[in-house]
């Protein structure tokens, strides 16, 4: 969702941008023209991810405030989840980041997953690109916290943040490794909660068992904006991306656009409808189903 056109004095037209993201998630005519044209320079992206109730969106509305305190201009996609049995989308964050709306250097876009099971629409590349050659400073994508399906974000972002909070208690010795593998710095939101210093201390614990890891980890209190100074200074911190991760990046960016390419034919309602259909005869199997989806 964009500021109004009246508000904005930077040289970023909102509108156009909007035009451009809608025309890009919805695969309209043009769009992979527009894709194939881009231009941009190396815009950082940060991915904000963790589990439900860690405090995402609010932490993401702190951390926009902090980056517009340094001058940025700032861009977010909020993935909300897709219900598997209505499609809907709760669409959610946008009210939880209703103080930025109007500010003129910041768009907020909320998108929904449509499925993806790990926490990112097929879409969410296409439009980071797109955004990438707008002409903002940063971009952040708030992933939805389903696990460790999530680490698709580590394939789009420069740094990923797993946000955490003192209630996940015994649960911090169930952190799924890929989740533990991803994370460039760990942010402990709620902090000034019972438990917290307990929580932190057997986090660190994980962490030191990994050979090699030194991977930062921040207090915060969101509400607050405690510790949110700390997250913009390392999110803006310059990063000596080395030309594996390089590889790597643009390998898991690759892998998802052609299987979201293999895949654009298949619709899910579509499919639902063709299975429902199916069922009737009685003799339904899923296997001989699938066999007219065989590449």
């Amino acid at each position: 969702m964009a500021a109004p056109d009246k508000h904005i004095t930077s040289s970023i037209n909102f509108r156009k941008v909007a035009r451009q993201l809608t025309m890009v998630e919805n695969s309209l005519p043009g769009a992979a023209e527009l894709l194939q044209g881009l231009t941009y320079n190396n815009v950082p992206v940060t991915g904000i991810t963790g589990p439900p109730g860690a405090g995402k969106s609010t932490l993401v509305n702190a951390l926009i405030g902090a980056l517009l305190a340094k001058g940025k201009k700032v861009a977010v996609l909020a993935i909300d989840p897709t219900s598997p049995f209505n499609f809907g989308s709760l669409l959610g964050d946008r009210i939880r980041m209703a103080p930025h709306f109007n500010n003129p250097d910041v768009f907020i876009r909320s998108l929904a997953t449509r499925g993806s099971l790990g926490g990112l629409s097929a879409k969410t590349i296409e439009m980071a690109d797109v955004l990438k050659a707008s002409g903002f400073d940063h971009i952040i994508i708030e992933t939805v916290g389903v696990g460790q399906s999530e680490v698709e974000i580590a394939g789009l972002a420069n740094t990923t943040l797993v946000v955490l909070v003192p209630e996940a208690g015994d649960e911090i010795q169930n952190i799924k490794s890929g989740l533990m593998e991803i994370a460039d710095a760990f942010i402990i939101n709620k902090a000034d909660r019972d438990g917290a210093d307990a929580f932190i201390n057997n986090l660190k614990k994980i962490i030191h068992q990994k050979e090699g890891a030194e991977i930062p980890l921040i207090r915060a209190v969101a509400t607050q904006n405690q510790g949110i100074d700390e997250i913009a200074e390392l999110i803006l911190s310059p990063r000596n991306e080395n030309t594996y991760r390089h590889q790597l990046l643009l390998t898991q960016k690759a892998y998802n656009l052609i299987q979201q390419n293999r895949m654009a034919d298949v619709d899910k309602k579509k499919l639902q409808q063709q299975i429902a259909e199916a069922l009737e005869h009685g003799d339904f199997n899923l296997y001989k189903f699938i066999e007219r989806y065989a590449r």
